[in-house]
């Protein structure tokens, strides 16, 4: 296939095999528009959490691949996931990241929206009689659903439920949030940069663990002992990758945290969290509940990667928005609780700029990484870039999940195995 041919669906298919993918998907801008067309307007693609849009008038703006959209929530609570596209001369209703309002309003000729995007209003509606009826003009609306506060959206109408799509991704979706302890999870800080490099080259990113040691060397010096033997899994048998169907996949790096109901005793509390134990314990919070929220502060323990677009890391959200064929956009979401311990939240959001933050030490290295893939796949868009990492050693669990160990490259397989699917259907 050359840039000049007429792609198919075949052609695509064939720049995925098993151990080796095309390195012409991260700089072919025909591929990225048909990404467009057959994944991110045909899948679930993550748009929202529901403490980013907690009551009736509440709403963001985000994309749904490279189509701008609006998320509300309603009068009557639900969610609504819309096109932010006017139905007149298609100017956009509303430039906010976030905000409440009662509707919106087209700034060009002040059509007027509902939230669920019922059209309302049109001035001087007499040039209108018996061309325009409002029922048959709201805004586009896209199927939105669901699950554990995290709101997915879709173009094709006709998707098999949210839930069915998650499958056993759900499994890790509920131990990712036992780190709220209880309480509600809610976003309370948000980091967003774009760097110059293909989406897919982020994806893969989130579940190699590969990296890790090298890339991070300054964060791992700049932590204490304790952190820093937690995040050494090189050699540890624990640490694996799971492929979960549908493109989704889980990279645990500290299997001890990743389920915080199960808890051997064993484990000792960092002294540097010795000032909030203090802190607990005068506020009458009992040892159990101290030790609980201190195992916590190191997040889930594994990285959730949800195809295409989300990923549940640690104790925050990865969003990747499409650009270009090789520019992305990136949102880092710092998570707190709703209702527990505030000075837990803050320790949470200082750790999270320590590593994601603007001037933290992992952003910074990981999209220099990225940047360098993008730059050497246009030297030579044909050769191949190899994700055969532990294919040798992979192995089938009683689950039925494809396994390897977490520095291997079974979760880039089983996303590139969901690309290869959904790029070869017409």
């Amino acid at each position: 296939m050359t840039t000049t041919e007429e792609p198919t669906a075949r052609t695509y298919a064939d720049l995925v095999e098993k151990d080796r993918v095309a390195g012409r998907l991260y700089t072919d801008p025909d591929i990225f528009q048909e990404e467009m067309k057959r994944i991110f307007y045909k899948t679930w693609v993550w748009v929202a959490h529901e403490s980013e849009i907690p009551e009736a008038g509440s709403f963001k703006t985000t994309q749904v691949g490279d189509q701008p959209v609006i998320v509300t929530r309603d009068r009557k609570g639900n969610f609504n996931t819309l096109l932010n596209r006017c139905r007149h001369r298609g100017a956009t209703v509303c430039d906010q990241r976030s905000g409440k309002a009662n509707g919106f309003t087209c700034p060009y000729h002040n059509w007027s929206y509902a939230l669920d995007g019922r059209l309302r209003g049109i001035p001087y509606p007499d040039g209108y009689e018996g061309v325009v009826d409002k029922k048959d003009f709201p805004l586009q609306t896209l199927r939105t659903e669901s699950y554990l506060g995290m709101i997915w959206a879709t173009f094709d109408q006709d998707i098999e439920p949210l839930e069915d799509f998650l499958g056993d991704a759900k499994i890790w979706m509920e131990r990712f949030f036992k780190q709220s302890n209880g309480f509600p999870t809610k976003v309370i800080g948000v980091h967003k940069f774009r760097f110059k490099g293909n989406w897919k080259i982020q994806l893969e990113n989130t579940t190699d663990g590969y990296h890790f040691p090298m890339v991070h060397k300054s964060w791992m010096a700049s932590v204490d002992a304790e952190t820093a033997d937690m995040m050494s899994f090189m050699d540890d048998p624990t640490a694996e990758t799971h492929a979960l169907g549908n493109g989704h996949s889980v990279a645990i790096m500290a299997a001890a945290h990743a389920d915080l109901d199960v808890d051997d005793g064993t484990e000792e509390i960092q002294p540097r969290f010795q000032h909030l134990v203090d802190e607990l314990a005068a506020a009458g919070e009992s040892p159990e509940r101290i030790r609980r929220y201190m195992r916590s502060m190191h997040g889930c323990g594994f990285n959730l990667n949800t195809f295409p677009n989300v990923a549940m890391s640690s104790s925050f959200f990865r969003v990747l928005i499409p650009l270009s064929v090789d520019e992305t956009e990136i949102w880092h979401m710092a998570l707190g609780m709703d209702g527990g311990p505030e000075s837990i939240n803050r320790e949470r959001l200082r750790i999270h700029e320590h590593f994601q933050g603007p001037f933290g030490f992992g952003s910074p290295d990981d999209a220099e990484g990225w940047i360098r893939v993008q730059i050497g796949a246009g030297g030579n868009p044909n050769m191949p870039i190899l994700v055969n990492r532990g294919e040798g050693r992979e192995y089938t669990t009683e689950e039925g999940w494809p396994t390897s160990h977490v520095t291997d490259e079974t979760g880039m397989r089983e996303a590139y195995a969901m690309w290869k699917k959904m790029m070869s259907n017409d």
